[in-house]
C-alpha cells in the first residue's frame, strides 16, 4: 500500500489491493422487508418522545404545520436518495452522493455530518433507554444501577448482536420494529375507544398577543416547531449505508425506504393527533414521555406503570439498533476510503465492521458521560442534560448532511448524466430542490431558537477540528474504495455487487485504464 497517485486538489490515492479489502468485506442478507424493518426501527423511537417538544413552540396547529412541510421533505428526499442509492449501491450513502458530485472534500463534509448524526444519536437514545431500564427493574425487583452501567449494559448487548452477522442485525431490527408498530397500534386503538379524545384539547394553549387558537404563538411558531417534526422521520434516510448487505440494492433500497417512510408519515400523524387530544396540547408540550403519559392517562392504574414503561422501552430500543448500524456502517465506509483511520473498517469472520461499532460506542458513551460531568456537573442527572444538548447537535448535523445530499442530487443528474439510474425519482430535480430549500430553511431558523444557539458553536468546533484533521493526514490516504471508484471513473466502475472490489486499481496497474484521464 505504498504506491500513491495524486489525484488533484491536495488529494493523494494509494493502492491497496485485494488483501486490503478482503480484510473489509460484508455479506449479503438484506431485501425490501429487511430494509423496511431496518428504516422503521432507526425511527420509531421519535413517536415515543422528543416530537411533542414543538407543540411548546407552536401550539398544536402550528406543530400540525410543521409536520406536513417536513413529512414533504422527506418524501422528495428519500425519493432522490433512492435514485442516487439505486445508482451508487456503496456503504457510503450519503458520503458516496457527495464524492461524486462535489468531490473528496464535499464527500468528508457530508460523511462527517451523519458521523455527528448517527454516533450521537445512538449515545442519546441509549442514555434515555438507559433510564427507562433502570426504572422496570426498580420497580419490579426494586434494584437500581448507575446510569452509566445502563449504559454500558445495553451497548454491550447491541454490539454484540450486531457484531453476530448481518443476519441477526436485520432480524432484530424488523422484529422490534414490528413490536414497536404494535405497541403504538394499542394506544391509537385505546385513545379512540376510552372516550376521553376530545378535539377541543388540542386548542388548549392560551394565545399570546397576536395568536390565535390554531397558531397560539404566531406564525413564527410553525418554523421554530421544524426541528422538532425531523423527530418523526429522523433516521430513515439511513437505508442506503445497507447496499452491500442488501441482495439486489438497486430494487430493495427504494423500495424498502419508500414503505418505511409511509409508515412513518402514517403512526407521525396518528401520534401527532391522539396523543395530545388525550393529554391536551399545553401538558404534552411538556412531557418527556408523551405516549406513556397517555397510557396512564388511558390506563390510571399504578400497578401497570412498569408494564407501560416496557412497552415504550421498545420504541427506544428499536431506534438504538437501527441507528448503531447506521453508526456503524457510516464509520466503516470513511475508514475504508481512508478518511477515517483505516483500521476502523476491519470486518472479521463473521462480515460486519464490529470495530467500527465499537469505536462508535466507546466515543458515545464518553461524549454523554464527559460532557455531564464537564458541562453539567453541577446539576442533578448531568447526563441527561448532556444527553438533551447532544441531541440537538445530532439534528444539526442530519440537516446539514439533508441539503448537502440534495445538492449533490441535482449536480449528479448533470454531472453524470449517462449513469446508469435503476431506479428515477418521480419527482426529479424539482423535488430534490423542494426538499433541499426545505432542509436549508430549517437549518437556517434553528439559531432562533435559543436551546439551539450553543449547539451552533459545537458543531462548529467539531468541524474545525474534523476538516483539520482530514487536511493533515486524510487526503493523502485516500484508497480506492467503490464509492471513490464510482466518482473517479464518472460512474463506468465502483459496483461491488457486479464487479466486486478494487476493479480500478487492477485495470490502472495492468495500463488498461487510466482513471485519471
Amino acid at each position: 500500500m505504498d504506491k500513491k497517485i495524486s489525484a488533484g486538489g491536495g488529494v493523494e490515492y494509494t493502492h491497496a489491493g485485494k488483501e486490503y479489502f478482503d480484510k473489509r468485506g460484508l455479506k449479503r442478507y438484506a431485501g425490501a422487508a429487511s430494509l423496511w424493518g431496518l428504516g422503521v426501527a432507526a425511527v420509531i423511537s421519535g413517536d415515543f418522545s422528543g416530537w411533542n417538544f414543538g407543540i411548546g413552540n407552536a401550539g398544536w396547529g402550528g406543530m400540525l404545520i410543521a409536520t406536513i412541510i417536513i413529512g414533504l421533505m422527506y418524501i422528495f428526499m428519500i425519493y432522490s436518495i433512492s435514485e442516487m442509492s439505486a445508482a451508487m449501491p456503496h456503504t457510503g450513502g450519503a458520503y458516496s452522493f457527495a464524492r461524486s458530485a462535489m468531490g473528496p472534500w464535499g464527500g468528508f463534509i457530508t460523511g462527517f455530518a451523519e458521523t455527528i448524526e448517527y454516533v450521537i444519536t445512538t449515545a442519546v437514545v441509549g442514555t434515555f433507554a438507559a433510564l427507562y431500564a433502570d426504572a422496570i427493574v426498580a420497580d419490579l425487583f426494586g434494584i437500581n444501577l448507575p446510569i452509566l452501567a445502563w449504559v454500558i449494559i445495553i451497548y454491550v448487548i447491541f454490539v454484540a448482536l450486531n457484531a453476530a452477522g448481518a443476519a441477526a442485525s436485520f432480524r432484530f431490527a424488523f422484529i422490534i420494529a414490528v413490536i414497536s408498530l404494535a405497541v403504538l397500534a394499542i394506544f391509537f386503538v385505546a385513545a379512540l375507544v376510552s372516550g376521553q379524545f376530545s378535539v377541543d384539547n388540542l386548542f388548549d394553549i392560551v394565545p399570546e398577543a397576536g395568536g390565535s387558537t390554531f397558531l397560539p404563538y404566531g406564525v413564527m411558531g410553525i418554523f421554530l416547531a421544524m426541528p422538532f417534526a425531523i423527530w418523526f422521520f429522523l433516521g430513515i434516510e439511513e437505508l442506503p449505508l445497507a447496499a452491500e448487505e442488501t441482495k439486489t440494492p438497486a430494487k430493495d433500497i427504494p423500495k424498502g425506504a419508500i414503505t418505511g417512510l409511509f409508515t412513518l408519515l402514517t403512526t407521525a400523524f396518528l401520534v401527532l393527533i391522539l396523543n395530545p387530544g388525550i393529554l391536551g396540547a399545553a401538558a404534552i408540550s411538556e412531557s418527556g414521555e408523551p405516549i406513556l403519559d397517555g397510557f396512564r392517562a388511558i390506563f390510571p392504574n399504578s400497578d401497570i406503570a412498569a408494564l407501560l414503561s416496557l412497552m415504550a422501552l421498545a420504541g427506544l430500543i428499536a431506534s438504538f439498533q437501527g441507528i448503531m448500524f447506521a453508526a456503524g456502517r457510516n464509520v466503516y465506509s470513511l475508514s475504508r476510503a481512508g478518511y477515517y483511520p483505516k483500521f476502523l473498517s476491519l470486518t472479521g469472520e463473521r462480515k460486519t465492521p464490529w470495530v467500527a461499532l465499537v469505536a462508535s460506542a466507546i466515543v458515545g458513551i464518553v461524549l454523554v458521560f464527559g460532557l455531564g460531568a464537564i458541562a453539567y456537573g453541577g446539576e442533578e442527572t448531568p447526563y441527561v442534560s448532556a444527553a438533551n444538548a447532544l441531541l440537538l447537535i445530532a439534528v444539526f448535523g442530519a440537516v446539514i448532511a439533508y441539503v448537502l445530499q440534495m445538492v449533490a442530487f441535482l449536480i449528479l443528474r448533470r454531472k453524470f448524466a449517462s449513469a446508469d439510474r435503476p431506479y428515477r425519482s418521480p419527482v426529479g430535480l424539482w423535488g430534490a430542490f423542494i426538499a433541499g430549500v426545505i432542509s436549508l430553511v430549517t437549518l437556517i431558523l434553528m439559531p432562533f431558537n435559543e436551546d439551539y444557539r450553543a449547539v451552533i458553536i459545537w458543531v462548529a468546533v467539531v468541524y474545525v477540528l474534523g476538516l483539520i484533521a482530514f487536511a493533515l493526514f486524510g487526503r493523502t490516504r485516500l484508497v480506492l474504495s467503490p464509492e471513490e471508484e464510482y466518482a473517479v471513473t464518472g460512474g463506468v466502475h465502483g459496483h461491488p455487487e457486479v464487479e466486486g472490489y478494487d476493479v480500478t486499481e487492477q485495470l490502472e496497474e495492468s495500463g488498461k485504464e487510466d482513471w485519471r484521464g
